[in-house]
């Protein structure tokens, strides 16, 4: 994922690098055995839990040392720590019902364009790359540089400046009856790793490009953000959401420490969804010297970083993919339906993380 980077040397990383190193995911390898590799064991003990912590509450009204409740009129508990100001954690701020709709959308209508991905730069603007991805078709390169004013109905143009691709149902083979260069749909799909929603970010730049073609982000979204932000938000402001960026997580995947500082106000708070598998976020300080706080990510868990908390560097080290530490039960039962097994089968194994952002 982006904004990783490779260190040689223990003695060369910082406190956050040593972080991401102790929860990342490493596979014991053996050449010798044909069984399935096995995760290395890791160390939790030091990972906050919020969701232990809100049962906790709920029981006896105790928290831990350092965890204080926000004093905001919330609907549900939401959780600060002394140490790291403007941060908020609600655990399980979203329903599983809401979840399941969010992950839909983040697959199906998401990534459809203008809304630009990370395939844009290779394939150009892809249309209903779900839908693709579930019908089994093929991305197919068509060695032009325009189109010919037309496709049959078992063919989607997805770019027409350049080489142009389209969805076809036989790999390897154009419409002019050459073999082309070709990728699966089910495979883009799961090597999608950000998508954006309202004011494009152009990540060559790290800026927000206002001239980009954009659509709104949709109202329903906007008015679930508001909701959510509020218990950042100064007093008597409310939140306007004018971007969103949309990560994907599989198996193996990390977003590495980094600083979301493209915003022009930080004591706006950028208001962060999980859906899917369960994950391990780190909270870092100022500086990528300052030891980090670990803590679990679950399905329906809202984080919110405003004011100095903006300032903190943070990332996703780990996800879990494995059947007893992803916690995706309650997911797997809503979809339960013939129409959702292919959005089941990915998050099965995927995180979605949506934040969204006040840009001006």
């Amino acid at each position: 994922m982006y904004g990783s980077e490779a260190v040689a040397h223990d003695s060369e990383r910082t406190a956050f690098r040593k972080a991401e190193k102790k929860y990342k995911l490493y596979c014991d390898h053996n050449k010798s055995s044909k069984k399935k590799k096995q995760p290395r064991p890791v160390d939790l003990s030091e990972v906050i839990d919020f969701k232990s912590i809100l049962d906790s509450f709920n029981r006896n009204g105790e928290l831990p040392p350092e965890t204080f409740l926000s004093p905001c009129d919330f609907d549900r508990p939401v959780f600060c720590l002394e140490s790291r100001p403007g941060f908020y954690f609600i655990p399980g701020a979203i329903s599983v019902e809401e979840q399941c709709h969010w992950i839909r959308e983040s697959l199906a209508s998401f990534p459809q364009p203008p809304n630009r991905t990370n395939h844009n730069a290779i394939y150009g603007p892809i249309d209903d790359l779900f839908l693709a991805a579930r019908e089994r078709r093929v991305l197919v390169e068509e060695n032009s540089s325009h189109t010919d004013g037309g496709s049959d109905s078992n063919s989607f143009a997805c770019k027409v400046d350049g080489p142009i691709w389209k969805f076809s149902e036989e790999p390897g083979a154009s419409s002019r009856g050459n073999m082309s260069k070709s990728m699966l749909a089910s495979v883009l799909l799961r090597k999608l790793r950000w998508s954006t929603l309202g004011l494009q970010f152009d990540w060559s730049k790290r800026n927000y490009d206002v001239s980009l073609p954009h659509n709104k982000i949709p109202n329903a979204l906007c008015q679930l953000a508001k909701k959510l932000a509020a218990p950042a938000m100064p007093l008597g402001e409310e939140f306007r959401p004018e971007a969103a960026i949309v990560n994907y997580f599989g198996l193996g995947d990390a977003l590495g420490g980094h600083l979301d500082d493209m915003e022009a106000d930080w004591s706006k708070p950028i208001v962060s969804m999980s859906l899917g598998c369960k994950a391990i976020f780190l909270l870092g300080g100022k500086s990528r010297e300052d030891l980090p706080l670990a803590m679990f990510l679950r399905s329906g868990d809202v984080v919110l970083m405003a004011g100095e908390a903006r300032e903190c560097f943070h990332g996703v080290p780990r996800i879990f993919t494995d059947d007893e530490n992803a916690e995706i039960t309650p997911l797997e039962l809503q979809f339960s339906d013939q129409d959702d097994l292919c959005f089941l089968e990915y998050i099965r194994t995927s995180r979605i993380n949506i934040n969204m952002r006040q840009v001006f």
